[in-house]
């Protein structure tokens, strides 16, 4: 028996493996404990082989035991493994559909992120999600004092302007337990936020390749300890292009006929690292005006004839495959070069 490779449907306790030989010719199936599969592999799939998993929660750290065990691990979106699962789903069915996908030879595959991206990725999700609450403070707060006739101008920044003034007059109705209810809660959530931001930015000043990224138009801290994080050596993208299409920054095409038919964008991807490419090439836009270089000049001109969200996301779609070219090639940012 020659398991050349093996498909792993990963669950939290149940593990189902398909194993297939250079024929195709299924030679294992089974289902293990989360406990037993991984030495049930060994035992049974010699090291070389390539393993294929879909791209999910723990994913990437089996695929790191993998790794160290000298197996060859691809991590598969599980958009690209649905449609090679037949008839009815099931776990069995789901990791011959993952054996199956691995094996066709333009299968997009998701690169095995290191401890260190995961950390990084794991601080920028934290932050993401408190800022999420601490929106959701603001709006509770804003109905909460509402019913007693206070209203505050629209803005965190006016709100927390606000504050201190209801908070010191005695004669607007406010009671003692609700003037407490009201300085906690946003308090520690921006604390927590303030935290995480200062131990991002220190990340990005121990980080060669974020300091690089810097050096960008409209990245910032965050964004290029973002960008540090989903690119790593840039080896999992052959180009910049492919880059900037994981991030649904391209066209979203629909064309039949010999008709081409460009759409928006295709809003693929990580929403989160877009939506800050997005923001800094908004910024980037606003001020642009005045400026003398060359990506300011091809700027100018292409918002004089396009809408301005489309400048934006063209800048910001430029930007990425610039981070991917600094990465990849492990070179400075250049002016000169980012205009052509």
């Amino acid at each position: 028996m020659n398991i050349i490779r093996v498909g792993v449907d990963i669950a939290k306790s149940v593990f189902h493996v398909h194993g297939v030989d250079r024929h195709d010719q299924v030679q294992w199936q089974g289902k293990y404990s989360r406990q037993k599969w991984l030495d049930a592999l060994c035992k049974r799939v010699p090291a070389g082989a390539a393993i294929g998993m879909e791209a999910c929660s723990a994913s990437h750290h089996w695929a790191r035991e993998l790794q160290k065990r000298g197996y060859i691990v691809r991590l598969i979106a599980a958009q690209f493994v649905k449609p090679y699962v037949k008839s009815h789903k099931n776990d069995r069915v789901d990791a011959e559909a993952i054996c199956e996908a691995m094996g066709r030879p333009q299968m997009r595959f998701v690169a095995v992120k290191t401890v260190a991206q995961q950390d990084i990725q794991a601080a920028h999700r934290v932050r993401e999600e408190l800022v999420s609450q601490r929106t959701a403070k603001v709006n509770q707060i804003r109905g909460l004092v509402g019913e007693y006739g206070l209203v505050a101008p629209t803005g965190i920044h006016q709100l927390r302007l606000a504050l201190p003034r209801w908070l010191e007059d005695a004669e607007n109705g406010l009671s003692d337990e609700f003037r407490m209810l009201l300085a906690e809660d946003l308090r520690y959530l921006d604390d927590r936020i303030t935290s995480l931001t200062e131990r991002i930015e220190q990340r990005v000043h121990e980080d060669p390749l974020a300091k690089r990224l810097l050096m960008l138009r409209g990245v910032g801290p965050l964004t290029a300890s973002a960008l540090a994080s989903a690119l790593g050596d840039g080896q999992a993208f052959k180009c910049g292009r492919d880059f900037a299409a994981s991030l649904g920054l391209i066209p979203r095409q629909h064309s039949t006929g010999g008709r081409d038919r460009l759409l928006g964008i295709s809003k693929r991807g990580d929403s989160y690292l877009r939506k800050l490419l997005v923001h800094g090439a908004r910024t980037v836009l606003r001020h642009v005006q005045g400026k003398d270089d060359g990506l300011s000049h091809w700027l100018q001109a292409l918002a004089a004839r396009k809408h301005a969200n489309v400048a934006t996301v063209a800048l910001a779609n430029k930007t990425a495959r610039i981070a991917w070219a600094i990465s990849r090639h492990k070179a400075a940012y250049d002016p000169a070069l980012a205009a052509g």
